[in-house]
C-alpha cells in the first residue's frame, strides 16, 4: 500500500481497501522503524491522527476533499506550520512555533493531506548534503538497499559497513529520504539552487522545481527571496503533478505569484515525441562530471532520437560564470534575510546583557553555524558602498545574460533541454564532508542554479542504476510557466526508462504493522525487471575520482576580474 502512487492509494481509500487512520498508523509506524536515517526533525503524531480522523469521517460520509484527503505528506523544517515547531535546523529557530501556515502547506490541508511532521534539512537550507544541520546528518535510505549491498559485495566491501552510509544530497534531503523509505507519499522541499533536484537524483525520486511565480512563497522562510521557490518530491512524474496543481495560483499573501488563472495539471499520455525538439546544452559537458554519468546522459539523449525527436546540441555561453554570480547574488540577499534573527522579536536570545550590540552579536554567534556566518559575511562584504558596484550589480547584469541564453534558446525551437542533475550518484558522507560547505554546494550545484537565476521549471526524472547499485537522475528544463509541458516530457521520459523501485527488505522486516503481502510489494520493483533495459547499469564500472571543480573559486580577485574582463562592466 506504502508503495502506490497518490492515484491508486486515493482510490483504494474510496474503495475501503484502506482507511485514512491505517494508513496513518502505517506510515508512523515506519517513521520509527527508520529513525536512524534522521529524515525527520519533528513527526507530529497526534495532529497527524486527528487529521486522519477527520479524513476518515469524510469518507465515511463520501466527501472526501480531493485526490489528498487522506494521504500523508512530510514538510520541509523550513516552512511555517501553526502549532508545530519551525526550527530550520538552526539553534536560531529552535523552540519557534509559527502561529500560521506556510500558503502550500495550508492548500495541502485545505485538500485534507495529514500532516506527518517536518523534516531536516542543512541550517537555513544553506547546503548540498544535509549534513549542516543542528539535528545532525540525513542518511540516504539506499545505503541500506538491497541494490547498493549487493553492488559492494561483490567488490568485496563489506555489505553491513555502517560508517560508509549515503548522503541524502541537499539541503531538502530529509524530504528526500522521507518519501524514498516510503514514510510518506510526497514532501515539500525548497528549491533555490538545486536543493530539491539534487536530493531526488541521489534517492531516485522525482523532484519538481516549478515555474518562479507559478506557487506561493509565503510562508517559506527566506534565504534568497529572487530565487527561493517550493519544490515537490515524490516518487513518480504523475504525483508531481498532482500535488502541483494543488499547490499553484496566485496568493494575494506573495506579490510575487502569477496573477493568470492556473488549472489542474493533469498530464496527456505522449505518444508521439517527433515533434519535440531536445536542446543538449554543450557548455553542461564539464570536465568534473563522471564519464559514467556522462555515458548516461548521452543514452537519454540516444533514446529522444531514437523515438523521433529531434536532438541538437545547444550553446548557453555564460554557464561558466553562474556559479560565481550565483554565490554574489545569493550570500548578498541571505545577508539581508538573516538581518531579522536579532534576538528580539523570536527565536534564540543570548544571555549577555552588556549593551544591545553585544547581545545581537552574541545571540547571531550562538544561533548560526560557521555556514551560515561565512555567507553572511560574504554577502554583507558585496553589499559594503564601495563594494556594490563592483559585485552585486554586475552579478545582476550576468544574472540577465544567463536567463537571456536560455530565452534564446527556447525561441529557436527547443522544446525542453536536457542535463545531467548531479556531478556522480551519492556519494559517502566521510567523503563528502572531506569539502568545506562552500565547496561541495559549487559542485553540487553546478547544473541547477542557473535555472533558479532564470526562474524556469526543471524536474529531476531517476533514470537507471549506477554500476554501484545507486540512482542516477537527469535534469529537464522548460520555458517558464510551461510546467505541464515539461511534465509531460517528464512522464514520458520515465515511462521509457521504468526505473526500479528500492528494495529495503532490511528496513521494513521489523516493522510489525506491515502485512506479509504489504511487504512484499514494498520490496518489489516497480516493473517487471525482466523487461529492463540493458543500459540501465550502462556505464564505467568504477565511478571516476572528481577533482576540483574549476568554478568553485570564490576569491574576490577573481570574482572581479571575471566580471570585468569579460563583460566590461
Amino acid at each position: 500500500m506504502l508503495g502506490l502512487s497518490l492515484r491508486e492509494v486515493s482510490a483504494a481509500l474510496k474503495q475501503g481497501q484502506v482507511s485514512p487512520m491505517e494508513l496513518c498508523q502505517k506510515c508512523l509506524s515506519l517513521i520509527k522503524e527508520t529513525k536512524f536515517l534522521n529524515a525527520y526533525i519533528t513527526v507530529a503524531e497526534e495532529k497527524a491522527l486527528k487529521q486522519a480522523e477527520e479524513s476518515e469521517k469524510r469518507y465515511e460520509k463520501g466527501q472526501a476533499l480531493g485526490v489528498l484527503d487522506g494521504i500523508p505528506v512530510a514538510v520541509k523544517d523550513n516552512f511555517s506550520t501553526a502549532g508545530i515547531e519551525t526550527t530550520c535546523a538552526s539553534s536560531m529557530l529552535k523552540g519557534y512555533i509559527p502561529p500560521y501556515n506556510a500558503t502550500v502547506v495550508q492548500k495541502l490541508l485545505d485538500q485534507g493531506a495529514v500532516l506527518l511532521g517536518k523534516t531536516n534539512l542543512d541550517e537555513f537550507a544553506m547546503g548540498s548534503g544535509s549534513t549542516d544541520g543542528i539535528f545532525g546528518p540525513v542518511r540516504n535510505p539506499w545505503s541500506y538497499s538491497k541494490q547498493y549491498r549487493e553492488k559492494r559485495k561483490q567488490s568485496h566491501h563489506r555489505a553491513d559497513e555502517d560508517s560508509n552510509w549515503l548522503i541524502t544530497g541537499g539541503s531538502s534531503g530529509g524530504s528526500a529520504a522521507a518519501v524514498s523509505a516510503f514514510t510518506c507519499f510526497a514532501a515539500l522541499g525548497s528549491d533555490t539552487g538545486g536543493s530539491t533536484r539534487n536530493p531526488a537524483a541521489l534517492c531516485g525520486l522525482v523532484g519538481l522545481k516549478p515555474t518562479y511565480g507559478l506557487v506561493s512563497r509565503y510562508g517559506l522562510i527566506p534565504l534568497v527571496n529572487s530565487m527561493d521557490v517550493p519544490g515537490i518530491l515524490t516518487r513518480c512524474v504523475d504525483d508531481a503533478a498532482i500535488v502541483l496543481g494543488v499547490l499553484a495560483g496566485h496568493d494575494p499573501k506573495d506579490s510575487t505569484t502569477t496573477q493568470d488563472p492556473v488549472g489542474p495539471f493533469i498530464l496527456p499520455i505522449l505518444r508521439d515525441v517527433s515533434k519535440l525538439c531536445i536542446g543538449i546544452p554543450k557548455e553542461y559537458n564539464v570536465p568534473e562530471l563522471s564519464s559514467e554519468m556522462q555515458a548516461f546522459w548521452s543514452k537519454a539523449a540516444d533514446l529522444f532520437a531514437s523515438k523521433g525527436a529531434k536532438v541538437v546540441e545547444v550553446s548557453l555561453p555564460h554557464t561558466s560564470y553562474s556559479i560565481v554570480c550565483y554565490h554574489v547574488l545569493c550570500t548578498a540577499e541571505v545577508a539581508s534575510n538573516m538581518a531579522r534573527f536579532d534576538g528580539l522579536e523570536y527565536g534564540h536570545r543570548c544571555n549577555v546583557n552588556v549593551s544591545t550590540e553585544a547581545m545581537y552579536a552574541a545571540t547571531r554567534r550562538e544561533g548560526f553555524n560557521d555556514v551560515v556566518r561565512g555567507r553572511i559575511l560574504s554577502g554583507n562584504f558585496f553589499l559594503l558602498r564601495e563594494n556594490y558596484d563592483d559585485y552585486f550589480v554586475k552579478a545582476q547584469k550576468v544574472r540577465r545574460l544567463i536567463a537571456n541564453d536560455f530565452v534564446k534558446v527556447f525561441n529557436s525551437g527547443v522544446d525542453v533541454l536536457l542535463t545531467p542533475t548531479t556531478l556522480s550518484d551519492a556519494v559517502p558522507y566521510l567523503e563528502f564532508i572531506k569539502e568545506d560547505n562552500r565547496t561541495r554546494s559549487a559542485q553540487d550545484d553546478i547544473f541547477t542554479q542557473s535555472v533558479n537565476m532564470a526562474g524556469l521549471p526543471a524536474v529531476n526524472v531517476p533514470m537507471a542504476l549506477s554500476s554501484q547499485g545507486l540512482p542516477v537522475g537527469l535534469q529537464l528544463i522548460g520555458r517558464a510557466f510551461s510546467d505541464q509541458q515539461l511534465l509531460t516530457v517528464a512522464k514520458w521520459f520515465e515511462e521509457q526508462v521504468q526505473f526500479p523501485v528500492i528494495q529495503l527488505q532490511e528496513l521494513v522486516d521489523n516493522c510489525p504493522t506491515f502485512s506479509q503481502h504489504e511487504k512484499l510489494g514494498l520490496v518489489s520493483l516497480k516493473r517487471n525487471l525482466s523487461k529492463t533495459k540493458d543500459w540501465r547499469y550502462y556505464g564505467e564500472s568504477k565511478r571516476k575520482k572528481l577533482g576540483p571543480c574549476r568554478t568553485n573559486t570564490f576569491s574576490q580577485i577573481k570574482i572581479k576580474t571575471n566580471f570585468t574582463s569579460h563583460f566590461g562592466f
